[in-house]
C-alpha cells in the first residue's frame, strides 16, 4: 500500500524509458530519475567519495512522466554525486537505485560509463553456452572464501583479481584458484552475491558477509575490488568473468530481489515512499524474507527495475545465469517475463532458485512459483526433497540414506530419475523434465556435509564418514538433473560446526586449501565423478520420456538402491550402465541382468571413466558405504 494520504495510485505509475540514472553522450552527461511524489530534485557534485569537497549543485527539471532530468557538463566525468529530493514533508539526500557505479562503501555515486570500462579483448569474450542445464556441474562459491586463505598461494586474496591468477598452488604444490576449478571439471561457478551489498567494509580485507543484504543492484560489490573508490570494481569484475570464460567456466550470479538490507533508509523507500515494498493489512512492512521487508515485485516499476537489472548483468557483464534467493517471494509474472527477455539475449541462460520463502509472502498462491509450479517455465528449483533424503535434516542429528537409515530407497529412486516421476512405481516427483531439478546435498546455508556427518554419526570414524561423503557425491553426480556442489566439498569442507556463517568471518568461511593435500584422495574421487558425468551423456538425459525408456530399477538388497541405464542412453558409448548404492556397513550382493563382462569405473576408492578392473559374472559384491558404477564391456574387452 501507499501512504493513505497520498493521491498516487500504484497501478498507473510507470515510466517506460531506459534512460534512468546516468546516460553518456559526446558533449554532455544526462542524469534522470523517476520519483512521482518528489516536488524538487537536485544533483550534488563532489570531487571525492567522502563528500569533503562539493564542486557544484544543479536543479533537475520535472517532466509529465514523473521524471526529473538535467544535462551535466562532460567535465564532471569521474566525479561523485548524490541526489537530493524534496518531498512534501521531508528532504532526502542519497544515491538513487539506478546507479551503476559508486565510491567507497557506496556513500556516493560515481559518474563513469561502465560500457567504456573493460579489459583487453572484452568485446570478443564468449559466454559459456550449454544445450541443456543437465550438462552443467554447478560450483557454489563466495568470492572471498575462494582466495582469502594464505594457503591459497594467491596474491590478490579475497578479490575479483584472484580469479585471474592462472598458476596458483598451495604450500605442497597442488593447484588452487581458477586452475583448481578447471582441474576439478566444473562447468559453472555460482557466485554468492556480487552486486553491491551493505554490510562489508570496502576498506577492510577481514570484513565479511555472504552478501544477502542488497544495497545497489546494478553495481559490483566494492570490497572485492583493488580500489573501491573508482571504476576498478567494474574493470576487475569483467576481467574475472572473461578469465573464467577463457577456462570454459560459466558465471552464475546469486540475486536477491525479495528484500533489501535497509527498509525506511533504502534508496527505493526514499525515491518513492511505500511504493516498492509490500505491506500487511495492518499497514506494516510485509516480511516474507524474514529480515524486515518484502519487495513488491508485482508493481510495474519494480518489475521493470528487476528485469532491467538482470538484462544489464547479462549484457554488460556477460553473466551466464541467475540464481534467485527466496524465489517464491518474487511474483510469477515477473519471473516469467524476465526469463523470456533473458533468453532472447542468451538462449542458454541458466535460471533457478529457491522455491520457498522464509515467511508467507503477500502474494496469492497462483502468483508464486513453488516446487512443482516451475514445470515448463524454463526455471529450475532446488530439490530439497532429495537433499533431505540423502543426508537427513540440515543441522541436527537426523540421519538420511548415506548414514544407512532404512526405508528411504524409493525417495532416492525419485531423485535418481530427476524427480520426473514413474507413476506406475509410485514415484511422483515434481519436475516435467530433469533440468528442472537442482540436485544438491549442501549449500552455503546450514552445516557443511562434512560437519553434518560429524554431528549425525558421532560413532563413525573418519574413514567411514569419508565414505558417506563419497556416497553422497556418487548419488548427486550420477543422478538425472542438474548437480550442484558447495565449494570445498571436494576436500571435505568444514566450518567447524557453524550452521549459519553469513558473518562469521574468514577463519570459519575460507576455503582451506591445505585440505586439498590432506584429502587428495577425496578430491581425485570427486574429480573422477565429474569427469565420468561430463563424458557420459547417459547421466544427462534431457526429457522425461528418455528417462522412462532407459532407466530400470532392479531388485536390490534391503536398504540399498540399484538401477540400470540401458540402450546406449542419450547416445552414450556404453550400452548398459549399472549404479549400486550401498549405505550399509556390510558388503551387499547385487544380481546383474546378464552374465557378461563388466568394467568397474567407480568403487569405494576410485572414480573416473577408465576401468578399475573387469569381471565376468551375473552378480557383483558392493563394499560397505559405497556407490559403485559398472558398464557392460564385452565389446571393449573382446569376451
Amino acid at each position: 500500500m501507499l501512504n493513505k494520504r497520498s493521491h498516487l495510485k500504484p497501478g498507473k505509475l510507470y515510466y517506460s524509458g531506459d534512460d534512468l540514472g546516468l546516460s553518456f553522450y559526446k558533449n554532455h552527461i544526462q542524469y534522470k530519475i523517476w520519483s512521482p511524489p518528489a516536488q524538487k530534485a537536485f544533483i550534488e557534485i563532489y570531487a571525492d567519495d567522502k563528500g569533503e569537497k562539493k564542486l557544484d549543485e544543479f536543479s533537475l527539471i520535472k517532466s509529465l512522466s514523473d521524471t526529473f532530468k538535467i544535462d551535466l557538463p562532460i567535465k564532471y566525468y569521474n566525479r561523485y554525486y548524490k541526489l537530493r529530493l524534496e518531498m512534501p514533508r521531508k528532504t532526502y539526500n542519497f544515491v538513487d537505485p539506478w546507479v551503476k557505479a559508486v565510491g567507497t562503501n557506496s556513500n556516493y555515486g560515481l559518474i563513469v560509463d561502465p560500457t567504456k570500462v573493460f579489459p583487453p579483448s572484452w568485446t570478443k569474450d564468449q559466454r559459456v553456452g550449454i544445450e541443456d542445464p543437465v550438462d552443467a556441474v554447478i560450483y557454489e562459491l563466495h568470492v572471498k572464501d575462494f582466495s582469502i586463505s594464505k594457503e591459497s598461494g594467491i596474491r590478490n586474496r579475497g578479490k575479483y583479481n584472484a580469479f585471474t591468477e592462472r598458476h596458483s598452488v598451495n604450500r605442497e604444490g597442488m593447484l588452487t584458484g581458477i586452475s583448481h576449478l578447471k582441474e576439478l571439471g566444473v562447468t559453472h561457478v555460482h557466485l554468492l552475491p556480487v552486486y553491491d551489498f551493505a554490510t562489508a567494509d570496502d576498506t577492510d580485507l577481514e570484513s565479511y558477509n555472504w552478501g544477502y543484504d542488497p544495497l545497489f543492484y546494478m553495481v559490483p560489490e566494492g570490497s572485492y575490488a583493488s580500489n573501491p573508490a573508482n571504476k576498478s570494481r567494474i574493470y576487475e569484475f569483467k576481467k574475472m568473468v572473461k578469465t573464467l570464460h577463457s577456462f570454459g567456466i560459466g558465471v552464475i550470479m546469486d540475486v536477491v530481489y525479495n528484500h533489501t538490507y535497509h527498509t525506511q533508509n533504502s534508496p527505493f523507500q526514499k525515491i518513492f515512499p511505500n511504493y516498492f515494498y509490500r505491506f500487511t493489512e495492518e499497514g506494516h512492512f510485509a516480511n516474507a524474507s524474514g529480515v524486515g521487508n518484502e519487495i513488491a515485485t508485482e508493481r510495474p516499476m519494480m518489475r521493470k527495475f528487476i528485469i532491467d537489472s538482470l538484462l544489464y548483468w547479462s549484457e554488460e557483464y556477460h553473466i551466464d545465469g541467475f540464481r534467485f534467493d527466496l524465489m517464491s517471494a518474487v511474483d510469477r509474472e515477473t519471473l516469467l517475463l524476465a526469463g523470456e527477455k533473458l533468453r532472447e539475449k542468451n538462449p542458454s541462460v541458466m535460471l533457478y532458485g529457491e522455491p520457498w520463502t522464509a515467511l508467507e509472502p503477500q502474494l496469492h498462491d497462483y502468483q508464486q512459483i513453488h516446487k512443482g509450479d516451475q514445470k515448463g517455465t524454463g526455471y529450475s528449483v532446488f530439490n530439497d526433497n532429495f537433499r533431505n533424503v540423502i543426508k537427513g535434516d540440515n543441522d541436527g542429528v537426523a540421519k538420511g540414506f548415506i548414514q544407512a537409515k532404512i526405508g528411504l530407497e524409493m525417495q532416492i529412486d525419485e531423485g535418481v530419475i530427476g524427480s520426473v516421476g514413474y507413476a506406475e512405481r509410485r514415484l511422483y516427483g515434481f519436475a516435467l523434465h530433469p533440468c528442472e531439478s537442482i540436485n544438491y546435498v549442501e549449500s552455503h546455508d546450514n552445516l557443511t556435509l562434512w560437519d553434518k556427518l560429524a554431528r549425525s554419526s558421532p560413532g563413525a570414524n573418519e574413514e567411514e564418514r569419508k565414505k558417506m561423503q563419497k556416497l553422497a557425491m556418487v548419488i548427486i553426480l550420477t543422478s538425472q538433473g542438474v548437480p550442484f556442489l558447495q565449494a570445498g566439498t571436494e576436500f571435505l569442507r568444514t566450518k567447524f560446526g557453524d550452521k549459519n556463517s553469513f558473518d562469521s568471518g574468514i577463519e570459519i568461511n575460507e576455503l582451506k586449501w591445505e585440505r586439498k593435500t590432506t584429502y587428495r584422495d577425496h578430491f581425485n574421487f570427486v574429480k573422477g565423478l565429474i569427469n565420468l558425468r561430463s563424458h557420459h551423456p547417459a547421466f544427462r538425459m534431457r526429457k522425461r520420456g528418455e528417462i522412462r525408456e532407459n532407466i530400470e530399477f532392479i531388485e536390490s538388497p534391503f536398504g540399498t538402491v540399484g538401477y540400470c541405464i540401458n540402450n546406449n542412453a542419450n547416445g552414450d558409448a556404453w550400452e548398459k550402465i549399472m549404479v549400486f548404492l550401498n549405505p550399509s556397513r556390510e558388503w551387499k550382493q547385487f544380481f546383474l541382468p546378464e552374465n557378461r563382462t563388466w568394467a568397474i569405473v567407480v568403487d569405494d576408492k576410485e572414480a573416473g571413466t577408465e576401468p578399475i578392473r573387469f569381471f565376468h559374472s551375473n552378480e557383483v559384491m558392493v563394499p560397505p558405504i559405497t556407490g559403485m558404477v559398472i558398464y557392460s564391456a564385452d565389446l571393449v574387452t573382446g569376451y
